[in-house]
C-alpha cells in the first residue's frame, strides 16, 4: 500500500531532508520509524528537500508499506516512533 505522509517538523537538529552520509536527516528519521513499525526497510520519497535547520509545516512524502495498516493507525504509530 502507498501512504501519503504530510509532515511537520522542527529542522533545527537535522542536516536537512535528504540523507547525505553525515549527521541526522529527516528522511532517515522517518525511514527508521517506518522500519520499527512495519519490520522492513522502506524508502520514504519526499516531494522536495529542505536545507539544514529548515522547518516544515506540511511537507508531503509517500512510503510503500507491505503491511495492512489503517491510515489513522499509521499516523499514530509513526508519531510514537518519531
Amino acid at each position: 500500500m502507498r501512504f501519503k505522509l504530510t509532515l511537520e517538523y522542527d529542522g533545527g537538529p537535522f542536516q536537512g531532508w535528504q540523507r547525505l552520509g553525515e549527521g541526522p536527516s529527516v528522511e532517515a528519521a522517518v525511514e527508521e520509524a517506518v522500519e520499527k513499525l512495519a519490520g522492513v526497510k522502506s524508502d520514504v520519497v519526499g516531494s522536495g528537500r529542505t536545507d539544514a535547520g529548515v522547518h516544515a509545516m506540511a511537507q508531503v512524502a509517500h512510503v510503500d508499506i507491505e503491511k495492512a495498516l489503517a491510515p489513522g493507525r499509521l499516523a499514530d504509530a509513526l508519531n510514537a516512533h518519531l
